[in-house]
């Protein structure tokens, strides 16, 4: 065979060999592998409820113990009454900040039966008994109402609260309210009409942070928006979450 033939017939061999080694090639396909990750959201929340013991009108606990939002009681002087407002923050609530307001009507009358000198301001302490001011801190902000005769307290619990994994019950605001002795029978008559009237709210501690001067929980309730007294459906408390 002249080296012309030889030539022509390796070249049509290795033509063959390259189609066919194409040919295999057009069957073969990349190597691959699918997962799937699937994220799932739920609604976080924080739900609190407040109540206090129920009493009879002289503030003894009634037998069985249950929790109520109303108590009504006959005042006289030297006597001791049993209230004592507490906030249960409920299971797989978020870490929350809770404050309680307090508002007291008749102030003027109930400063003429607790001593306390007309342009003084009239402190919780002057009226209640159990309060732990390390526990629940008091912003010693005073609202008072136009005509000076209600005033509103506010008192801060003094750490996150944290119920995801079982509800937490807070230590009562206070334990009781009492009657000064010295007061008069005058003095006693013209509270007949007085008011306490208590809510407890609480906001997610998620979020805030320390700026200047001021912590997270201060940066927390300032963003947060006062409940309304005008909103409160019972004599002594109402929760808002």
């Amino acid at each position: 065979m002249n080296t012309r033939k030889l030539r022509k017939a390796i070249l049509t061999l290795c033509s063959a060999l390259l189609l066919v080694s194409l040919s295999v090639g057009a069957t073969l396909a990349y190597l691959t592998s699918t997962d799937t990750v699937v994220n799932t959201f739920t609604v976080g929340k924080v739900n609190i409820t407040l109540d206090e013991a129920k009493v009879d009108e002289y503030g003894k606990a009634v037998e069985p113990a249950e929790r109520v939002h109303e108590n009504k009681y006959k005042l006289m002087p030297g006597h001791e009454y049993t209230k004592d407002p507490t906030v249960h923050v409920q299971q797989g609530s978020e870490p929350a900040y809770v404050r309680m307001f307090v508002q007291i009507t008749d102030i003027k009358d109930l400063k003429k039966a607790c001593d306390v000198a007309e342009g003084d301001p009239f402190l919780p302490e002057k009226f209640v008994t159990g309060w732990d001011p390390e526990k629940w801190v008091s912003t010693k902000t005073i609202t008072t109402s136009e005509d000076d005769d209600t005033c509103t307290y506010e008192f801060r619990y003094y750490t996150t609260v944290d119920a995801r994994e079982k509800a937490v019950d807070l230590p009562a605001l206070f334990k009781t309210i009492k009657v000064p002795g010295a007061a008069t029978n005058e003095e006693i008559d013209a509270l007949s009409d007085m008011k306490i009237n208590i809510i407890a709210q609480a906001i997610q501690s998620d979020s805030f942070v320390a700026e200047g001067d001021k912590t997270a929980m201060e940066k927390a309730w300032e963003a947060t928006t006062a409940p309304s007294f005008e909103d409160t459906t019972t004599d002594n408390g109402t929760t808002q979450g």
